[in-house]
């Protein structure tokens, strides 16, 4: 075997280890096959602003209908229950116009939850507050501008919808 041949196989070795290492991806959706259903009653609430929990709870469904393979189920007919709590709404001030009137703001949400396995009682996935060290509470932040028509309910719409996406990455197997 010649020299450039022993280096164009050196060379083929090097392109082909990383390849069929995989280096750790894998095919199709990172969702548990052994759960089939999950149970999302409604979001506790406690902030001020009425009627947010529900909100995110049909947001959280829905992204769940779309994006998993999991079936929405009543109670203890599932195998599984997510459970949250709304713990923080702010809205902020981002800019104003030269009459102090606000012009860009931000809504900011922030949750706690917890994905339970109602057949054995194993956590599957949690955020807490107060944080252990290694916890993130998951949080969404929305702007809006109401000189262009947008309105705290399209801001706080956006920032449920992204909280919803963040849940339900939450829920894929690491």
């Amino acid at each position: 075997m010649g020299r450039a041949a022993v280096l164009l196989a050196l060379l083929l070795l090097l392109l082909a280890v990383p390849v069929l290492s995989g280096c750790g991806y894998t095919v199709g959706n990172g969702f548990n096959p052994e759960i089939r259903t999950v149970s999302v009653p409604i979001f506790e609430n406690e902030t001020f602003r009425r009627g947010i929990e529900v909100q995110l709870t049909e947001a959280v469904q829905k992204e769940i209908s779309k994006r998993t393979p999991y079936r929405l189920a009543k109670g203890l007919d599932a195998d599984t229950r997510l459970t949250g709590k709304i713990v923080q709404t702010r809205k902020d001030v981002l800019g104003e116009n030269r009459f102090d009137d606000p012009r860009d703001l931000q809504v900011s949400l922030m949750i706690v939850t917890k994905w339970e396995n109602l057949r054995t009682g194993e956590v599957l996935a949690q955020q807490e507050v107060p944080l252990s060290p290694n916890a993130i509470p998951i949080s969404s932040q929305a702007e809006f501008a109401p000189e262009v028509g947008q309105s705290l309910a399209t801001g706080t719409q956006d920032a449920l919808d992204q909280l919803a996406r963040r849940i339900v990455n939450m829920m894929e197997a690491w």
